[in-house]
């Protein structure tokens, strides 16, 4: 598969290298005044090098909390968001700068399969099943444009299977995260919201890291002044425990690999995650135009290629264990603050992805994160995926009074959210996001088939409105991983 992606691409343009060769921008220390640093030019290796830690510590807080969400080992994450992003430059040629991290996308997914008895095995099978797709789609695109895409997932669409995917995790805050302590993701959860909003440039983007991290502070001090908490358990139980347990760092060794494990196949999962592939290809659709718009090169022939790059990536990390990668919008805002678009960087961030990846010491640091600072993170993290489709709405301004659109989003949203159930056998069920996916997209293509001409107005490309981005300017949700 990965041999497909490089391979077309070789033939559509046989003069391209692989994006490895950058020339020195100017003196090499800072771009000159209203100058940007391109795809194919660096830095200094010092400043260059620099910078790939800076966009690690943007993608940290989604690529870390998404696995654990996940149930899936972050080490192992962690290591394959960083072969995931040398497989998407190689694959786009140096031309699409970008980190491809974790997914929150599958959060949902993975909790909806767990609750019905699957394994980590389950989760990344289906998952594994979604990247084929989404490579596929790729190629499709590549062959017949992106017209095909706004044809079979035009806004209305896509923007109520980002929703329902969203909204649909709600549950898992209320009964799983909150409860294990309340008062710790009330303040999370504040701490978190006023980082997002007060903080400016590249703060702003690590927000949920920043309330990571005082999460941890405020766990410990609640440790030592009130000892014990009586409440549920990671373990699901009520019992006394402490907020923050680091003893499984200690025991962790510093060099190591991750867990690898093999992934399961099963239909039901399948079909659970197979809905997913809509927000996949809406956030490499927006990425790429935002990253065309930013650098000046227009990359509507790079859509494709980096659609199947994503799959790919997404593919050979389920394949050993680790969870999908989508590309990260929190490391975009790093290269507005910047003017760096050197893929160089991006080289060095996957570097320092896989050195973390090899250090159970850090996996076990991120497994320790207390259950109610995930509840204050989710409450926010959630709703903000959710929220997502709404915007979509917004940029595609689509018409939610046009009965056309109103009908089936509204259905496959309140299918999503509540978790309804269809039953067709006793062995064979349909349920939340893919039943609400599946109304929302066979209603739309169906009720349009019948509905009279007045109603079929003609809507934005995909592409156009799945993009939040003002001349470089992320208004995307931080940890929002699309």
């Amino acid at each position: 598969m990965v041999r497909t992606v490089f391979t077309y691409v070789r033939k559509r343009n046989p003069t391209m290298d692989l994006g490895v060769r950058w020339k020195l921008h100017g003196d090499g220390r800072t771009p000159a005044p209203g100058a940007v640093v391109r795809p194919d030019e660096r830095l200094s290796w010092p400043r260059t090098v620099g910078l790939g830690a800076q966009h690690v510590v943007a993608m940290f807080g989604a690529s870390f909390v998404a696995p654990v969400l996940m149930g899936l080992d972050p080490n192992l994450a962690i290591m394959m968001s960083g072969v995931a992003t040398a497989i998407f430059l190689l694959a786009t040629r140096g031309r699409v700068p970008s980190y491809l991290g974790c997914s929150l996308s599958f959060v949902g997914v993975a909790a909806v399969i767990r609750a019905q008895g699957g394994t980590s095995a389950t989760v990344t099978g289906a998952v594994l099943v979604v990247g084929v797709v989404l490579f596929l789609v790729g190629l499709a695109v590549q062959r017949f444009g992106a017209r095909i895409i706004h044809a079979a997932m035009p806004p209305i669409v896509t923007g109520a299977v980002v929703m329902l995917i969203g909204f649909n995790l709600a549950p898992v805050t209320a009964s799983t995260y909150w409860p294990q302590d309340q008062w710790t993701a009330l303040l999370v959860m504040a701490f978190t919201a006023l980082a997002v909003v007060c903080l400016r440039g590249f703060w702003s983007r690590i927000a949920i890291f920043l309330g990571l991290v005082f999460g941890y502070g405020v766990s410990w001090v609640f440790d030592r002044a009130f000892g014990k908490i009586h409440s549920m358990s990671p373990s699901g139980k009520v019992a006394d425990h402490w907020r923050l347990d680091l003893s499984g760092v200690s025991k962790a060794d510093w060099i190591g690999l991750p867990s690898f494990h093999g992934p399961s196949f099963q239909w039901s999962a399948i079909l659970v995650a197979l809905p997913v592939v809509i927000a996949l290809v809406a956030e490499n659709a927006g990425h790429v135009k935002a990253v065309g718009e930013m650098t000046g090169d227009p990359l509507d022939d790079k859509l494709g290629t980096a659609i199947s790059a994503d799959g790919v990536a997404s593919v050979l990390s389920t394949a050993v264990g680790g969870p999908p990668n989508t590309t990260y919008s929190e490391n975009i805002g790093v290269m507005a603050a910047t003017r760096v678009y050197s893929t160089a960087a991006y080289w060095a961030a996957a570097g320092f992805a896989l050195l973390f990846g090899v250090c159970p010491k850090f996996g076990a640091i991120v497994a320790a994160i207390p259950g109610g600072v995930l509840g204050g993170i989710t409450v926010i993290l959630y709703g903000m995926i959710g929220l997502l489709g709404a915007q979509i709405w917004l940029n595609a301004k689509v018409d939610l009074r046009n009965p056309l659109n109103l009908v089936p989003a509204a259905a496959g949203i309140i299918i999503g959210v509540g978790n309804v159930s269809m039953k067709f056998s006793d062995n064979f069920s349909l349920s939340g996001i893919a039943l609400g996916t599946l109304v929302v997209i066979t209603g739309y293509h169906a009720l349009r088939a019948f509905a009279p001409a007045h109603l079929k107005t003609q809507q934005p490309l995909l592409d156009e409105g799945t993009s939040s981005y003002d001349a470089g300017t992320d208004t995307r949700a931080p940890g929002s991983g699309s």
